[in-house]
Parts: structure tokens; sequence; C-alpha cells
């Protein structure tokens, strides 16, 4: 098979991706292999025929697992491996249609929001060469204003033994293209300038409507007010290091064609956004109850997200937008409810079932130690801006690892994340003497005895209420 096809089209192969996801989660190969077959699905659709991309669907996946296995980093890892779309929403935070609260079609709008900003991001970096130099004239206007018409100067130029009468612009010219020189170099970076900036002129217009104008009617609301008032622009002095950052912006904003980015955001969210709805188990029945009271606005939401995740048009502020192709992974711990709680339609609209294993004690040491992201490799890279050495010994992992463990099983199961408590706990009080009782050069080196001693207070109090998240 050739490998090569990966980086060609901009999508990886299936197992490329899960070595990549592997780089930053340990274990979940289940999960990891569905989510990658998901992926390249998505190329395979997009290089078959006209009429069979309209009729292949993607398979949404539903991720079972307790909290901290990894589940939320999956899904956005794979988006970052795809360049695609990708918004994070949590099911508990919607409400049925007709109630206050966020309607399950602000997550599309969320999504088409991503993906223009996606697209406008990289049309800013095709253009930032030329946005660069029409910032340099800027600055320069500023500094050394131009001379529109010329006259024979006082003072000519000594060019060897001849003398060359030259024009006041002839002069401003050289004399500008030497300051250009200058601001590409980084001279004048600390010199002061006045620059005009534009503002938006739709401040506050947010606060029309008291809240009896449901979400999509108050952003196009705000849109066409936004558009309708002139921008306005207001003078700052700032460095022209400031200036050239702030100017870049504005620049590179005037060549881009927004109907076009509208345009390809719209398509790339249509046809590689990424969905991620977490907490879904918040949002099933109990079908043991009454089927009253909170169970009732449970199920209007699910049946609100039915049509979403089946597939149907979305009115954003972009234009409209077809949810068909939307790839949609839901997640929940489904401690108390069970994902046939949820009703029958919506279970078929995730035909991808993967359960995430909880983490036992080697994958928390491998979590400390493996991963690109490694928690220990952050707190290393803290210190490091503080030229203070931090080390960790593979024992002192170990028994971090075990104490992470035997935490989780003795009060409440957070996962990976009960990793964030213990290394606080463990180095907080080093964090807090650097620099001024422990200075540069200095090293740190963690062993098993130090990690015994600053967390068996931890190991020791069952209550631990103070260390849950």
């Amino acid at each position: 098979m050739n490998n090569s096809m990966e980086h060609t089209n901009g999508y990886y192969t299936p197992k490329e991706i899960v070595a990549e996801l592997d780089k930053y989660i340990i274990g979940q190969k289940e999960a990891k292999r569905n989510v990658a077959i998901a992926l390249r699905n998505r190329w395979r659709r997009m290089n078959a025929s006209a009429e069979m991309q309209k009729e292949i669907v993607p398979n949404n996946i539903l991720m079972i697992g307790a909290t901290g296995v990894g589940k939320t980093e999956i899904a956005r890892r794979l988006a970052k491996l795809a360049d695609a779309p990708f918004t994070k929403v949590e099911a508990s935070k919607f409400t049925e249609v007709g109630y206050v609260g966020r309607d399950v079609e602000s997550m599309v709008r969320d999504l088409v929001e991503q993906s223009v900003n996606l697209v406008k991001s990289r049309k800013k970096e095709e253009v930032k060469e030329k946005a660069a130099q029409m910032v340099e004239e800027v600055i320069l206007d500023i500094l050394i204003p131009p001379m529109k018409v010329g006259k024979p100067s006082v003072n000519p130029m000594v060019v060897g033994e001849e003398v060359t009468p030259q024009t006041d612009q002839e002069l401003n010219e050289k004399t500008r293209e030497r300051f250009r020189e200058k601001i590409r170099n980084g001279e004048l970076d600390e010199r002061k300038i006045e620059i005009q900036i534009k503002q938006s002129g739709n401040a506050g217009v947010g606060m029309i409507g008291g809240g009896m104008i449901d979400e999509q009617s108050m952003m196009n609301l705000q849109d066409m007010i936004g558009n309708m008032m002139p921008k306005k622009t207001k003078k700052r002095k700032v460095t022209v290091a400031e200036a050239k950052r702030l100017l870049l912006e504005e620049e590179a904003a005037k060549l881009i064609d927004m109907d076009e980015v509208k345009e390809e955001a719209l398509f790339k969210a249509e046809n590689s956004g990424i969905i991620f709805i977490d907490e879904i188990d918040k949002i099933a029945g109990n079908k043991k109850g009454g089927g009253g009271g909170p169970d009732v606005s449970r199920e209007g939401v699910q049946r609100d997200l039915l049509p979403i995740v089946e597939g149907s048009s979305v009115n954003t502020k972009y234009g409209i937008i077809n949810t068909d192709h939307i790839l949609f992974i839901a997640a929940g711990a489904f401690h108390v409810a069970k994902p046939s709680d949820l009703i029958p339609e919506l279970q078929g609209r995730f035909p991808i079932r993967v359960e995430l294993q909880d983490l036992t004690k080697d994958d928390f040491y491998r979590i400390l130690k493996e991963p690109k992201n490694a928690l220990t490799k952050q707190y290393i890279a803290l210190l490091s801006a503080e030229e203070v050495e931090l080390s960790f010994m593979d024992e002192a992992l170990e028994e971090l690892a075990e104490i992470a463990f035997r935490v989780n099983a003795e009060v409440e199961n957070i996962g990976a994340r009960r990793l964030h408590t213990v290394m606080s706990q463990l180095l907080n009080e080093f964090l807090f003497e650097v620099p001024d009782t422990i200075g540069a050069n200095a090293k740190i080196s963690v062993t098993r005895e130090m990690v015994q001693e600053k967390l068996s207070a931890m190991v020791k109090n069952k209550d631990l209420s103070q260390y849950i998240l």
C-alpha cells in the first residue's frame, strides 16, 4: 500500500491517524481506530463520483466512557489532524425550542463560525507578504511623508568626483528607502508613532430585544446594524512593532474577498466539519421514572437534535448550511442512564458505538511520560522559563501513577484529570519558591521519596474532598 497518499490530499491513512493520536492519547485503541476510519472516509467520499457523494453519509460515533479517559481529546486531536472545523458542545446546555436557553441549531452556527475563522486565517497567511509591504508603506508615510512634486535641491549629491544635482523628491525617496531597511531590520521597533485604527461601530447592539428575540434573529440584527453604521477610526500612539501587528491585521483583511471566504467556509463545514456533543447521557430520559418533569424537556432536546444529526438546512449569518455530511461524535459517561435510554431515532443516528476503557496504573505512568504534551513536559517547560532545570526519576513517575490511581479508586474516578491534582500538589511549593528562594541555574530532581513525602497527606486522608476537581 502506498503511504504517500497522506499529505498529497491533506488526509492521513487510518494507520497514520492512529499513530498521530498515539502521540497525545494513551490506550483507547478501539476508539482511535473508529475515528480514524471515519476521518479517512471523508477523503474517500470526496473522491467518489458526484452522484455517490450525495448518498454517502458519515457513520456518527457514540463514545461511552468515564470522565477523563480521553473522549474529548480524541475528537479535538482528530479535528486538528484533518484541518477541519471543530466545535465542542455540551448537550446539557441546550433547551427545547420555546424555552429560554440555547437552541440546538446554535451548534451548527458555532461550527460555521469556526470554519470561517479557519479559512480566513489561511487566506491571511496567503496574503501576509503583500500585506506586510502595505504596512511598511503606511508606517513610512507616517515617518517620512512622500513628496509629490520635486525641484532641484540646493544640496547636490557627490558621486565620486562628479556632482549630481537632485530633486527633493529623489532625496525623499532615498531617505524612505533607508528607513524601509530600518523598519525591516527592527531598528525602529521602539519608536512611537500615531496610527489610525478602525473600530466596529456596533457596540451595545446586543442589548436590543430584551431576550424576546431568538439567537439567530439577534445575530442577523447585529450584523445588519453593524454594516449600516460607519466604521469609526481612532488614533492610537503605539510603537512601530505594535503598529506592524495592528496594521497587518487590517491590511490583510482588505486583501481578502469575504464572499469567497464565506463560500469556502460553508463548503468546508458541510463536508469536513466535526461536531462533538459531550454529556449526551445528561439528556437521556429515565425510563423507570414517571416520564414527567425534567425528562420531558430532555426528550424535547433529543427531538430537536434529531433533524440536525439526520440532515437538515440551518440558517446562519453566512448562509444556509446542510448538515447531511457533518460528522457527529457524541460522548457520555452513562453512569446513571444507558445509551438505550436515548430515543430510538437518535440511537439509530449513532451507529458506531465505542466503549472507552478506564485508565490503569500503567496508563497513568505512560500518560506522565510518553505524550508530546505530557504534564511532566509542561512543568519542565514552565520552570525552564525561570532557567531552573526540572527532572523526574522513573520511580517517581511510578509512584505518582500509583497515587493517582489509588485516589481515583477510593474517592471518585475522574480519570487522567487526577494527574493534574497530584502534580499540582507535588510541585506547587517549587513553583512558589522560584525565582525568589530557588534561583536561576538550580536543578530540581523529583524522586520517589519526594513524592511520598509531599503526597502522604493525600493518600492518608480518606475524605480527600479538597483534592476532588
